[in-house]
């Protein structure tokens, strides 16, 4: 049976499940206005069954892949959380040291999309590192739902203090070069917007329709930017205007790509709001952009 994609849903039951997604409504919440699109034998509970990730069926690279090492660090995070733990792959003969990125996951923590994306990186030479926000709070429980009620509840401006922590400890690791970039999805594209301001030593970074920072950090912004935006995205593309003029005005160094008929979410292939040509596109234009910022 093919896997379903967006264009199997209704757009505005692909908006109401963004905001559940979001912390804009509950699981009940979505249930009872799903209801009005469950025809034809499907019930609420089945459209988001649906909808939500199947993380064996879209696993690109294998846990156990022989040509990769990993490993799940734990580093001191004295201004966050105190102590965090993220996943490590990096290519098992690699020869040399090799430049280091930092993956931020979405508002779930570091489920098995983003260890495998780590993955990914770590194939095309690179030292990937994906930190799990949700340590403090026993880690990425293996349940989206309660993954997401987990996440509301993290001190964010300790979270942030986190991610910059295991910028630092990637660069400093003895696979890497120390030349570091990072990307990130939904919250972690905000999360490298973020990084982009508060890392002066960031050399490129990747955020997938992420939210951006207030008009007066993009001042701060030093590294070179890539941004991919999803076409159908009103909740993230409304803040792009204003924080564009803003990084024209710096004179920051940024590209931006909008994916026209996409949703938000179009890079994740374990949801049918995959949209795999614009994914392998935002894909090959990511790791271009890495091997063109962190190679010597």
């Amino acid at each position: 049976m093919p896997r379903k994609t967006a264009a199997d849903f209704d757009q505005e039951l692909l908006i109401l499940f963004d905001a559940y997604v979001h912390g804009g409504i509950d699981r009940r919440g979505f249930l009872e206005r799903a209801q009005k699109f469950a025809v034809g034998g499907l019930t609420a509970s089945m459209l988001l069954a649906s909808l939500s990730p199947d993380f064996a069926a879209a696993q690109v690279v294998p846990k156990d892949d022989a040509r990769l090492k990993t490993q799940m660090l734990e580093y001191p995070s004295p201004a966050g959380s105190g102590t965090m733990k993220g996943y490590l792959a990096v290519p098992a003969n690699a020869s040399g040291k090799l430049p280091g990125i930092l993956v931020v996951h979405e508002n779930r923590g570091l489920n098995p999309h983003i260890e495998d994306i780590a993955r990914r990186l770590a194939l095309d030479n690179f030292v990937a590192f994906a930190p799990d926000a949700l340590t403090p709070l026993g880690g990425y429980p293996g349940d989206e739902d309660k993954a997401r009620e987990l996440f509301a509840k993290l001190d964010q401006s300790k979270t942030r203090e986190d991610f910059v922590t295991a910028a630092q400890v990637l660069q400093a690791r003895p696979e890497c070069t120390g030349t570091i970039g990072a990307v990130g999805f939904c919250y972690g594209g905000g999360m490298v917007h973020v990084l982009s301001t508060r890392l002066p030593n960031l050399a490129a970074g990747v955020p997938f329709y992420g939210n951006h920072p207030a008009a007066s950090e993009a001042a701060k912004v030093k590294a070179p930017l890539l941004i991919h935006f999803a076409g159908i995205d009103e909740r993230i593309n409304a803040g792009w205007p204003p924080y564009e003029a803003a990084l024209k005005a710096a004179g920051a160094r940024y590209t931006a790509h909008t994916y026209a008929g996409t949703q938000h979410g179009f890079n994740n292939d374990t949801t049918p709001r995959f949209d795999a040509a614009a994914a392998k596109l935002a894909w090959e234009r990511t790791l271009a952009f890495f091997n063109q910022h962190l190679r010597a």
